[in-house]
């Protein structure tokens, strides 16, 4: 192995300081042991191994390495280096001298004193030329710096601190804890003030506005507490997403931010089965749907973390696909990108998708989703993107032979209300038609409602706050279950990775909110009061329900392996029959009106149950015209038809009766 240093100024100082403490050790052991009265004859064996001593001594040190580090950033690293390289000079120092007999004279005892002198002079040096660097540096800025408050004081604020004591911004004051017994205990230097509690009075002596918050792994009921703790106080609360992420980024300091929504929700980070998930994504070729949309990019970046072959990113809106491929290509720059624009309901551009990229994993997310939009005059484009695009797609994955499709639900199909959570009902349903019929592995995903997803109440809420408010609510009691992005993308990746085919994935969705309690939240976060911006609540709006549910009332979940994830044991699957009438629906021309969408969704989607304030027209008694021609392909023009409505198994004929008027 080749040793080689660089000869510079600092190097040459360094050997020289080395080489003196060297000489100075092995005399001051000498000199030592003779209680500082040496005869003549000890001071001529003193004097005629001191070179031979330094000279074996430099070369361990210059063997070990010890000048390719900075002094400057000398730690326990440089240290374990001295140890080993004195400690190996101390085996060959007295082998050398008694071979060459220049040692007859030499205590026994030097050959250990001088060891442990030499590691004190060395280490000892090197960690106060640091110090005095390091204080030197930032004594002037650090008195510049923002006095702040830390609240903890176990490790993560003892290692948080450490951190600080670089920054010429920051300047801590004290510790805060919720432990009496740890008050007046100090941590690296820094004195614990007092509890949580306390937090305006020590603020006040200190003259500090800032309090950052560190106690990694706490509890949501904690991070809100200490929340509404500086917000009485008039304290701005700052938070270290990760401190381990924060200590290891070259960023570090930067990454201390405000207190966010996400931070106030305590969601705990999702362990995933990495192993797993690498044996599924990694060298694959994977398909992605609903690439630019909130959830299908965030899922593109996790599943670009396990070295896919190449990723297919399926996307009607093109400058939404533009801005996923180009921030995938920046961050993963060796996986091979396609960026395709389409349409799920495009059979033929699917086909040819699948036969020139020969997929193997496809997660589908495409869909319209946004309720009230989708509940009049767009019901029946929610129907045929979220029910028909679904099952188009499953139907030329299942042709190819695909490895796992999985496909991502929402909470709104419990029981739905609305038109958006009905079409994904009915795919649900289809999907599990479709295993079945072909055996395609599809995994169903159901959650809630997405953190800052494009569509959500949070940029509104924001948009609102920026403009003055008001706020405005639907119902002060209305709730809603709420997870961040990246938690939904990656218990979308577990559960594909966990399901074997026609399962139902319920995510843990925590405890719901009222959507008032967030929105007051967000108003305080933003640095304002409720008198500042106000909340007007507007009424419920078509569709739109108090509550949403993960299950429907007749269903019941098994746990798995994941403490996230809950495995629904769904109804029984519809019947073939079924499946033909809904599919002549589907394919059918012309939309007909929103309440015929709702009619034909609550004859075969049984649990879905609009409010009574819409208008739904019973599709038996208005099947002229729209979408009804072709309710059944085995009936002819102008014949009667007979609706069947199958749930759990068993047939339910629908009461009315129509004629067909058209070509079948």
């Amino acid at each position: 192995m080749t040793r080689r240093i660089a000869l510079g100024p600092q190097t040459l100082i360094a050997i020289g300081y080395d080489m003196l403490v060297a000489a100075g050790a092995w005399t001051v052991a000498f000199v030592a042991r003779y209680q500082f009265a040496m005869a003549p004859e000890q001071l001529s064996i003193l004097l005629s191994t001191l070179p031979v001593v330094v000279a074996i001594e430099l070369a361990c040190f210059v063997y070990f390495g010890l000048y390719r580090g900075i002094w400057r950033y000398a730690s326990m690293y440089d240290v374990k280096r001295i140890v080993t390289a004195v400690g190996v000079s101390a085996l060959i120092v007295p082998v050398v001298l008694l071979l060459w007999r220049h040692g007859l004279g030499v205590p026994r005892v030097l050959y250990f004193i001088n060891p442990l002198l030499l590691i004190l002079f060395m280490g000892g040096g090197r960690i106060v030329y640091r110090w005095w660097k390091e204080h030197r540096q930032f004594s002037e800025l650090k008195r510049q710096g923002r006095p702040v408050l830390l609240m903890g004081a176990g490790d993560g604020a003892r290692r948080l601190l450490l951190e600080l004591e670089r920054s010429p911004s920051w300047q801590v004051v004290g510790l805060l804890d919720d432990n009496p017994a740890k008050v007046g205990r100090d941590i690296a230097g820094c004195t614990v003030m007092g509890t949580w509690e306390q937090v305006l009075g020590i603020a006040r002596r200190t003259d500090c506005r800032h309090v950052i918050f560190a106690t990694p792994g706490a509890s949501q009921e904690a991070r809100r507490r200490a929340f509404d703790l500086c917000e009485k106080a008039g304290l701005d609360l700052m938070v270290v997403p990760d401190l381990d992420q924060m200590i290891g980024s070259p960023r570090k300091l930067s990454e201390i931010r405000h207190i966010e929504l996400d931070d106030l929700l305590g969601r705990d980070e999702v362990q995933l089965d990495s192993s797993g998930l690498t044996r599924q994504l990694n060298g694959k070729i994977v398909m992605i749907t609903g690439a630019g949309g909130s959830i299908g990019s965030e899922l593109c970046r996790q599943i670009a973390r396990f070295s896919p072959q190449a990723m297919v990113l399926f996307e009607l809106n093109e400058y939404a696909l533009y801005q996923a491929s180009e921030d995938l290509q920046r961050l993963y720059p060796e996986i091979r990108i396609w960026p395709i624009v389409g349409d799920v309901k495009d059979r033929r551009r699917l086909q040819e998708i699948f036969e020139r990229f020969q997929p193997t994993v496809v997660f589908h997310a495409a869909a319209y989703k946004h309720v009230p939009m989708l509940e009049e005059l767009n019901s029946w484009e929610a129907v045929r993107n979220n029910t028909l695009g679904t099952r188009v797609l499953a139907e030329v994955a299942a042709a190819s032979g695909i490895e796992k499709f999985v496909f991502v639900s929402t909470d709104k199909a419990v029981n739905p209300t609305n038109v958006m959570g009905a079409s994904k009902r009915l795919a649900e349903l289809l999907l599990q038609r479709i295993h079945l019929r072909t055996g395609l592995p599809v995994v169903m995903v159901r959650f809630g409602n997405v953190l800052g997803s494009s569509g959500s109440v949070i940029p509104k809420f924001r948009e609102q706050i920026a403009r003055g408010g008001p706020i405005t609510v639907t119902h002060p009691d209305i709730t809603r279950y709420f997870m961040s992005i990246t938690e939904a993308a990656q218990l979308v990746l577990q559960a594909g990775q966990m399901g074997a085919g026609n399962e139902i994935f319920v995510m843990d969705m925590g405890q719901p909110m009222r959507i008032a309690d967030l929105a007051r939240d967000m108003i305080r976060l933003s640095g304002f009061s409720e008198d500042d911006i106000g909340i007007r609540y507007t009424g419920l709006r078509p569709g739109e329900k108090l509550y949403e549910e993960l299950l429907a009332g007749d269903e019941t979940t098994l746990p798995t392996r994941h403490t996230k994830l809950r495995i629904s044991k769904a109804l029984e699957p519809v019947s073939a029959e079924w499946e033909a009438q809904v599919l002549s629906w589907l394919n059918s021309e012309g939309s007909g009106s929103d309440s015929q969408v709702r009619g034909w969704l609550r004859s075969f989607v049984p649990e879905y149950a609009p409010p009574a304030d819409l208008e739904v027209v019973d599709p038996s008694t208005s099947l002229t015209g729209t979408g009804a021609e072709s309710a059944s392909s085995a009936t002819g023009a102008g014949e009667p038809v007979r609706l069947v409505l199958v749930a759990g198994g068993g047939e339910q004929p629908v009461s009315a009766r129509g004629t067909i008027s058209g070509q079948v």
